[in-house]
């Protein structure tokens, strides 16, 4: 059996940090505390350390995330696992909403210059469409705050995961 997520060194820690979110400064804090004596510790530090991120450092996280409905290739083999995991959802398989998200895609890029991030986890291909759709109309400071409470949501339930796996 692998040891504990909490009871892993910080250098031991980053590689797990990292596919929870690719961000240097963040693995850093986080991994700067470990040994943890609990998750709820760990998810806590997590919690603070992602409140601050700043635009480059959610631009720098969003290279490794996936649209929406394609297959994730550039993140490391756990983000990869995690991100299937997140977009599996009952209307996966819908043609009609494949082809709506590819164009709902497009226009966001087109729109804000990266991909559509959302906590895909729990939610089906149509509401994320229609979360897609709202978030067109929003201003880019609305919605970069949005990306970033979406980075920090999807960090910390990747990261629980993780926790929970390994106690």
């Amino acid at each position: 059996m692998s040891p504990s997520l909490l009871t892993l060194s910080p250098e031991q820690l980053r590689e797990p940090l990292h596919a929870c979110l690719a961000v240097p400064r963040w693995i850093d804090a986080v991994a700067a505390h470990a040994p943890y004596a609990s998750t709820a510790d760990l998810l806590d530090v997590a919690r603070d350390a992602a409140l601050s991120l700043t635009r480059s450092e959610v631009d720098e996280a969003m290279q490794e995330h996936p649209r929406i409905g394609e297959v994730p290739v550039a993140a490391p083999e756990q983000a990869q696992r995690f991100s299937r995991a997140e977009q599996n959802s009952a209307d996966a398989g819908d043609e009609t909403l494949a082809v709506a998200m590819l164009e709902g895609n497009r226009a966001y890029e087109e729109r804000f210059g990266r991909v559509f991030l959302i906590r895909a986890a729990g939610r089906t291909r149509a509401q994320i469409l229609e979360e897609l759709h709202r978030r067109l109309g929003l201003s880019d400071e609305e919605e970069a705050v949005i990306v970033a409470h979406e980075l920090r949501d999807i960090a910390l339930l990747r990261l629980e995961a993780l926790a929970g796996r390994a106690e």
